[in-house]
C-alpha cells in the first residue's frame, strides 16, 4: 500500500459527514435570512499565521544591536537580500526573500493580558471586558466569512488550524453578535500521524458500505453517488443539499488531501505541525477558502527542557532564548516555504500573508526560577507598547520597513499604527468596504472597523 493511500485512509478516521451536513444546513439558513451585503473580490485570500503567545519582536524583526545587554540579548541581527532590511539570526531563510515581505515595526495597543490582546487584536475593536476569550465583536475572518460565504457557498470561507480539545473562543476568533454559524471550520494538525480532518467522513447509517473507510477519493465519489441515487439529495432541503453539495465538492476534498504534495515540497515546508499547517493552508486558499488561520502554537514533537509549547516567553515559563533556538528555525522553515511557495505559484497577487502575535515582548529582559524547573532563567515578559508583523503578497510593496521603535524597541518611534490599520489593509485586498454595517444583537448598526486606514506605504 502507497503512502498516499496509507494518507488518504487516515484522513477518513472522522466524524460524521451527514451530522456535519445538518449542522451546515443549519448555519446556511442562519445566513440566508441574515441577508449577507458587501462588495468583494472573490479571487482573493488572506492566510493569517497565528503566534499565540505573542511574538518577541525584539529576537525577530527588531533587534537592538546597540541597546544594553538586559535588552538585546544573546541574537546578533543578520543582513538580508534587501539592503537595510535586518532579522534575528535564527531566521536566515527570512533573510534569502526579504524581498518578498515588509515589515511592519511601529504596531501597538493597550492591551497587556493575552485574552484582552487576542480580542483586540482580531476584532479591530476596543474590546467590552479585557478578561475572557469570547468576543463581544466578530473576528475578521468571521466577517470574511459572512460577506465571502454566499459568493462561492460551495467552499469553506473560514478555515482554523488549532490544537485539537480548543474551539473558535479559544483564540478570540468567535463571531461575537454575528451568530456562530459564522465562526471557521476547525482543522487539527496535519503533520500527525493520525491525522484527520473533523466531521468528513461517514457514519454506517447513512452509507453501511462505508463502514471499512476507503482512500478519501473513494469514499467521496461513492456518497456522492449513493446519495443522488437514492433521492437524498432531492428529498432533502435546499440548505441539506448546499451542504452535502460543500463538503462533497472536488476542491475540498482535494484541497485537504494534502498527500497529493510532493515529498520535496513537504520538507521544504517541514514536517511539522508549522510547516504542514502552512502547506494545508495554502492549498485551502487555492481551493478557494478566503481567510485560513494558522495557528502555530506547539512545533511538533518532544520540548526540550526550558521551552514551552506557545510563543509567551515569561521566565516562569521558559529560558527564552533556549526555546527561541528551539521554535523559530521550523516558524523560519514555514514561513519561508509559505511566502516563496506562494510566488513560485503565482498566488502573490491573490493571496495576503500576515504573521503576528497577539503582542510583544519586554524589550528588557528579566530573570526568574522557571516554574517547572525551579531554575533561573532570562524570560521576556507581555508588551503591548510595540511589536513587530510580517506582511507578504496580496500585490502589495514588499522588501520594505514600515514604522521603527525608539532605540530600547519599547515605544513606536515614528509611523504608529494600529491592528485597524492591518486590518484595513487587508479588507482592502479582499475588496471588502470597510466601512460595511452589520447590526448588533440590540440592532444598533456597527461598522466591521471603528477606525484605521490602510498602509499607505503597502499600497
Amino acid at each position: 500500500m502507497t503512502h498516499q493511500s496509507l494518507t488518504r485512509r487516515r484522513f477518513l478516521n472522522a466524524g460524521s459527514l451527514a451530522c456535519m451536513a445538518s449542522g451546515l444546513s443549519q448555519l446556511m439558513r442562519l445566513r440566508a435570512v441574515a441577508g449577507e451585503r458587501g462588495t468583494s473580490r472573490d479571487d482573493t485570500a488572506v492566510i493569517l499565521v497565528w503566534l499565540t503567545g505573542g511574538l518577541s519582536h525584539m529576537d525577530t524583526y527588531d533587534l537592538k544591536p546597540d541597546s544594553p545587554l538586559e535588552y538585546r540579548g544573546e541574537f546578533a541581527p543578520i543582513g538580508s537580500n534587501v539592503p537595510g532590511i535586518e532579522v534575528g539570526e535564527l531566521l536566515p531563510l527570512h533573510a534569502k526573500i526579504a524581498d518578498k515581505f515588509s515589515l511592519i515595526r511601529s504596531a501597538s495597543h493597550g492591551f497587556g493580558d493575552h485574552d484582552g490582546a487576542h480580542k483586540r487584536m482580531l476584532t479591530g475593536r476596543i474590546p467590552k471586558s479585557p478578561v475572557g476569550f469570547v468576543n463581544d465583536a466578530p473576528s475578521v475572518g468571521c466577517i470574511v466569512n459572512k460577506v465571502r460565504e454566499p459568493l462561492r457557498p460551495d467552499v469553506l470561507a473560514f478555515t482554523s488550524g488549532q490544537r485539537p480539545g480548543t474551539n473558535p473562543d479559544s483564540y478570540s476568533q468567535g463571531a461575537g453578535y454575528l451568530g456562530r454559524s459564522y465562526e471557521p471550520f476547525l482543522l487539527a494538525d496535519p503533520s500527525v500521524e493520525n491525522w484527520s480532518v473533523p466531521n468528513l467522513s461517514i457514519v454506517p447509517e447513512l452509507s453501511p458500505r462505508m463502514a471499512h473507510r476507503r482512500t478519501l477519493l473513494t469514499a467521496f465519489d461513492r456518497l456522492r453517488t449513493e446519495l443522488d441515487s437514492t433521492g437524498a439529495m432531492a428529498s432533502g432541503s435546499h440548505f441539506q443539499n448546499k451542504a452535502f453539495s460543500l463538503l462533497t465538492n472536488d476542491a475540498t476534498r482535494q484541497a485537504f488531501d494534502i498527500s497529493q504534495e510532493s515529498p520535496e515540497v513537504r520538507d521544504r515546508y517541514g514536517r511539522h505541525a508549522y510547516g504542514q499547517q502552512a502547506l494545508l493552508a495554502r492549498r485551502l486558499v487555492e481551493a478557494g477558502t478566503s481567510f485560513a488561520n494558522v495557528v502555530m502554537e506547539h512545533p511538533g514533537g518532544p520540548s526540550p527542557p526550558q521551552t514551552l509549547y506557545n510563543w509567551d516567553c515569561h521566565a516562569v515559563n521558559c529560558h527564552v532564548f533556549k526555546d527561541a533556538r528551539w521554535r523559530f528555525p521550523p516558524f523560519d522553515q514555514a514561513v519561508s516555504a509559505l511566502i516563496e511557495d506562494v510566488y513560485q505559484r503565482g498566488l502573490d497577487r491573490k493571496v495576503m500573508i500576515v504573521v503576528m502575535g497577539e503582542f510583544g515582548h519586554t524589550p528588557r529582559i528579566n530573570s526568574q526560577p522557571g516554574t517547572g524547573t525551579g531554575i533561573m532563567q532570562p524570560g521576556r515578559d507581555h508588551w503591548p507598547g510595540a511589536m513587530s508583523i510580517l506582511v507578504s503578497g496580496g500585490g502589495l510593496r514588499m522588501g520594505q520597513v514600515i514604522g521603527s521603535t525608539d532605540r530600547l524597541g519599547e515605544r513606536p518611534k515614528d509611523r504608529p499604527l494600529s491592528p485597524n490599520d492591518l486590518w484595513a489593509t487587508a479588507y482592502r485586498h479582499l475588496g471588502i468596504d470597510a466601512e460595511l454595517i452589520f447590526p448588533d444583537e440590540s440592532g444598533r448598526p456597527m461598522p466591521i472597523l471603528p477606525d484605521g486606514a490602510p498602509i499607505r506605504e503597502l499600497i
